[in-house]
């Protein structure tokens, strides 16, 4: 495999990463709306509600589409195969690409910090995202009975 392949233990690391991001961010959408309209991404910030007015129903919905990936994520994380890693990647990049894009190009209302803070923690998933996409490299044989031994 070239350079730019992982092993699959390192994917399995990236795809629970993921989940533990749309954990957070699924569950306080989809059962507190209010809360992380007001809040997100931690108490006192505002990186929500400073876009425009609150709509329970589209909140709602970015909780359900976060918990949807955290499903995908975790299904990744239990059964790691490369196929399971490249479909949820693929479905990560979707979404974050688009996320990204969006917020990049409208942090005109953010202040300095949180115009830092969108860009690192949206880029963070994104490259995760685009590293599960990566080709899987293929541990020697005496490794990969040593790593099903202590894994």
């Amino acid at each position: 495999m070239g350079r730019g392949a992982m092993t699959l233990a390192v994917k399995r690391w990236i795809a629970g990463l993921l989940a533990v991001s749309a954990a957070y961010v699924g569950v306080w959408a989809a059962a507190f709306p209010v809360s992380f309209y007001n809040d997100f991404p931690g108490p006192r910030k505002n990186w929500v509600s400073i876009l425009g007015p609150y709509s329970e129903h589209l909140v709602r919905d970015v909780g359900a589409l976060y918990l949807a990936l955290l499903v995908l994520s975790v299904w990744a994380w239990r059964r790691p195969t490369a196929d399971a890693m490249r479909v949820t990647g693929g479905a990560w990049l979707i979404f974050n690409s688009i996320h990204f894009l969006w917020h990049m190009l409208h942090l005109e209302m953010f202040e300095t910090i949180d115009k830092i803070g969108n860009a690192v923690s949206l880029g963070g998933v994104l490259v995760l995202s685009i590293l599960l996409l990566l080709p899987v490299r293929r541990l020697p044989v005496k490794d990969a009975v040593a790593s099903s031994e202590h894994g």
